[in-house]
């Protein structure tokens, strides 16, 4: 179980501090860049199908924009917290820093359900959303995206409720669109295939064959489909994969041995939050354990695609010793604390920042596309996107080896740099 104590935004502020104390920023840096630039909270009325009014919460936290227009998603989520937005808000300042993309950072939310929610009621939540906020968001402002429990039609109903609103055509105020109707070919697929690049990249310097190896997947969401996908194509073998199951309000694990996951299968059984049919699974020969189980697997790479804090010290112990590589798939899924006791074990982390940053990378090609009316095809946005991450890497992999350091410190390094020395040349600090 996660602990009741965790806050992301602590973990990032401290992850902050030992690069800025490393970095010698000036005080006013680290004031500034500590905590977000602007944060809104509102409140949107909906009426449900039922005819009654009901309030939820919602808010758009901007952390830093001194590169560029702040990008960052916007996730629905019934435990939503402030606090887990400003990390996320931040993590987004490293992540587009880190791919060298002129953008900023921010995160929304709003606290709900979409189980409980009709298709209607979701549509009037993401219409009240901009109606509440689009003042303060825009194409050369703040761009939202997709995230936990959002698809392209919320973000198309937003859309279209602030082009509504300001009475103009503004196809670039959010990514993550449906194609053919601004949005990108190639966006859905991109954050998962951005890490198994990332990942191909660190089996290259480990002199390891992906065809040789096998992975766990926590979640089983768009990321992890994606990169399950283009893991098998490259001959990796997927053993065990776990999501949520709404029913039962708890997680699990769906191992089939020795042949692995059929992925096309189990796609067949899900549904569009990625929650896989239980019983169909058990039928189809899937063996279905404890969501936890998804940790222990025999196998060479591990990948938290789900949510926070779900590798810590209470399972570390529980990773088995073939493990080479974590792949961090979801944003902050790794306890700082217990990285030393990683590599002690031979583990190395490939951090949120750079395994996640495909999906943010083809937003940023998405608002590019559309400011321009004009779109590339699925194979130029992906070949951009390959040559970018892979880019990326190769220069965080040589720093990190230069200076001995985790990549998560040599990411943290260039980013907070980088924002840093945009805040000060903007007369900010």
């Amino acid at each position: 179980m996660s602990s009741k104590t965790y806050n992301p935004f602590e973990v990032a502020q401290k992850q902050f501090d030992a690069v800025a104390e490393s970095l010698g920023l000036l005080p006013a840096a680290r004031d500034l860049l500590r905590t977000p630039l602007r944060e809104y909270h509102f409140s949107i009325p909906v009426r449900l199908d039922s005819g009654e009014m009901k309030i939820f919460r919602g808010y758009r936290i901007q952390h830093n924009d001194a590169r560029g227009p702040s990008k960052g998603g916007l996730r629905f989520h019934p435990l939503e917290t402030i606090d887990t937005l400003r990390a996320l808000a931040m993590w987004n300042t490293w992540r587009t820093a880190v791919a060298d993309l002129p953008l900023g950072g921010s995160m929304g939310g709003v606290v709900c359900d979409p189980h409980d929610l009709s298709l209607q009621e979701q549509e009037r939540l993401c219409r009240g959303w901009v109606r509440q906020i689009f003042q303060s968001i825009g194409p050369h402002w703040d761009v939202p995206s997709p995230e936990v429990m959002t698809n392209a039609q919320h973000m198309l109903w937003m859309l279209d409720e602030y082009e509504t609103i300001v009475g103009s055509k503004s196809p670039g105020l959010i990514t993550g669109k449906p194609v053919g109707m601004g949005g990108s070919a190639g966006r859905i697929e991109a954050s998962g295939f951005g890490l198994v690049i990332v990942l191909r990249e660190a089996l290259k310097e480990l002199e390891i064959k992906p065809s040789d190896t096998s992975a766990s997947f926590q979640g089983f969401g768009n990321v992890a489909q994606h990169a399950i996908r283009l893991y098998r194509q490259m001959g990796g073998l997927v053993t065990c994969v776990s999501c949520w199951d709404q029913a039962s309000r708890t997680s699990f694990a769906y191992r089939k041995l020795p042949n692995g996951i059929d992925l096309d299968e189990l796609l067949s059984i899900t549904d569009h939050f990625g929650e896989i049919d239980q019983a169909r699974a058990v039928e189809l020969g899937y063996e279905c354990l404890p969501g936890e189980a998804w940790i222990e697997q025999p196998v060479d790479i591990l990948v938290p695609a789900a949510i926070e804090n779900q590798v810590r010290p209470d399972n570390l112990e529980r990773i088995n010793p073939q493990v080479k590589l974590l792949v961090e798939g979801a944003d902050g899924p790794t306890d700082p604390s217990i990285e030393p006791q990683l590599a002690e074990r031979g583990v190395r982390v490939i951090p949120d920042i750079l395994a996640n940053a495909g999906g943010t990378t083809c937003s940023y090609f998405e608002q590019v596309q559309s400011n321009m009316n004009y779109y590339w095809k699925r194979d130029e946005v992906l070949g951009k996107l390959d040559v970018h991450l892979t880019s990326v890497y190769i220069d965080l992999s040589d720093l990190a080896q230069r200076r001995k350091i985790s990549l998560r410190e040599a990411a943290h390094l260039i980013a907070i740099d980088r924002t840093a020395r945009a805040c000060q040349e903007r007369g900010w600090v």
